[in-house]
């Protein structure tokens, strides 16, 4: 489990035949789970300051694996003692998002995101997803995109900086939203109204 704070950006050092190895200034044992960029991966082998780390052939197929290079989002999983702050991160992409179009306003940066149309039933405005790993707060959603606003403090912290229009990136919807939409969608219709109140108990 994860929070999508992110640790820091790591440094591959290559990626090849399923071993992803990484540099960074956190040490992972053997056997830990770690995210990177948003993907729930076990570190298999730690060498002189670098550790790798195992992608099997199904996780491949369901990120953006052309950006497992120079630098990714890197977070360890969080311990029952740790403060939970961001949101609860499975590190499971849900899907592959596409950058649509990015605004720059007086202070911030709205950011576009295209998803595949199954996938935007579990977006909820004004709820969590993760971005490559970074939690994030949606603004609005529309027929099969939603806009998320983004501070200059986290652009300058994550890879964000460096997305453009046409940048593929990996994306987790909400846990509680998927959960809530697989409870109800056999007993009756549900709205968002309908979320709020149910998470809001909570």
């Amino acid at each position: 489990m994860f929070t999508g704070l992110i640790r820091e950006r790591a440094k591959v050092v290559s990626f090849a035949n399923n071993f992803l190895e990484l540099r960074a200034d956190y040490k992972p044992k053997i056997g830990d789970s770690i995210a990177i960029n948003g993907i729930c991966l076990t570190v298999v082998a730690v060498n002189d300051g670098q550790f790798t780390v195992e992608l099997s052939p199904e996780t491949k197929k369901i990120i953006a694996v052309e950006n497992l290079k120079h630098f990714v989002h890197m977070e360890p999983a969080i311990r029952m003692n740790d403060r939970l702050e961001g949101h609860i991160v499975q590190g499971h992409a849900d899907c592959v998002g596409e950058v649509l179009r990015i605004e720059k306003s007086e202070k911030a940066y709205d950011f576009f995101i295209k998803i595949p149309k199954e996938y935007i039933k579990f977006v909820v405005p004004k709820g969590s997803i993760t971005i490559d790993g970074v939690s994030l707060t949606v603004n609005d959603v529309y027929h099969d995109s939603f806009r998320l606003t983004i501070i200059p403090h986290t652009i300058e912290n994550t890879l964000m900086k460096n997305y453009k229009i046409g940048t593929r990136v990996n994306v987790e919807t909400d846990m509680f939203a998927r959960y809530l939409y697989h409870m109800f969608k056999k007993e009756k219709k549900i709205s968002w109204d309908d979320v709020d109140r149910i998470m809001a108990s909570y």
